[in-house]
């Protein structure tokens, strides 16, 4: 009988797995997290200031443990005006500027929850347009605070890309058979380790543009940046034995939530 060693497991390739948070931008954080919070029923688990960013505000809104919803208020936020067309599209269909958020599709687990969320958003006094199917999922839409375009969706199952990745559009985009293959099958990267330097500035990749001030933070040594620039206290220190029992309320809420 041939005998065959020990099974390899074969390591996943490292790669963005889920939301950690979507920072979107208010001139009015109380007013978001009123409406997140009694609308969604989403929890506020963090309100502190921003990191690196003098006046800034930062709040997020729990999706689940690892995920939220999280909002940016810098002192000059109220001074831009929103427009809708440029800087919201203000409609499922509507058009903004490129690199904007068109819309944001938050998920529920089933078709009865995104019916009872609907209730619950229609309750507040908000029109909801939906359900509509569209195949992989059904969505129901409504607005939120600031001209935030807003749908909660529900998949009964994964996304067939067999099923759902249209010829037509490929072609129209611009992407070449081969481009799709590998958009289809990434390459698998196990990284090393974290020892692949900073590249130099290229004005053809994209770039953040910082003020003139930061620029050089860019050419810093990793282990600098991260002695530099971290700031890992909360702003309220608590006893371990608080600590605990939170995670141990929060953990068996969402358990029931989650029933």
């Amino acid at each position: 009988m041939r005998r065959f060693g020990p099974l390899k497991r074969r390591r996943a390739m490292p790669k963005p797995n889920d939301l950690h948070h979507l920072a979107i931008a208010t001139a009015d954080i109380k007013t978001q997290i009123e409406f997140f919070s009694d609308v969604l029923g989403m929890e506020l688990v963090a309100l502190y200031w921003m990191h690196g960013a003098d006046g800034c505000f930062h709040g997020f809104m729990k999706l689940h443990d690892r995920a939220s919803v999280a909002f940016v208020q810098t002192p000059d936020n109220h001074r831009i005006p929103p427009e809708i067309g440029v800087t919201h599209a203000g409609h499922p269909a509507g058009s903004c500027a490129p690199g904007t958020m068109q819309h944001v599709a938050l998920n529920v687990a089933s078709e009865a929850d995104l019916l009872a969320m609907r209730d619950r958003v229609r309750s507040r006094g908000i029109q909801v347009l939906g359900p509509i199917d569209h195949g992989m999922c059904k969505s129901i839409y409504f607005a939120g605070p600031e001209n935030l375009l807003l749908e909660l969706s529900t998949s009964s199952e994964a996304i067939d890309p067999r099923q759902w990745i249209d010829p037509e559009v490929v072609a129209l985009a611009g992407i070449s058979a081969a481009e799709l293959e590998r958009y289809l099958r990434p390459s698998r990267e196990a990284g090393k380790g974290g020892a692949v330097p900073q590249p130099p500035y290229d004005p053809a990749k994209p770039n953040a543009t910082l003020p003139e001030h930061m620029r050089a933070v860019l050419s810093w040594p990793d282990a600098q940046v991260t002695a530099m620039l971290s700031q890992n206290e909360p702003p309220v220190n608590i006893a371990p034995a608080a600590t605990s029992a939170c995670d141990t309320t929060d953990s068996a809420g969402d358990r029931g939530r989650a029933g």
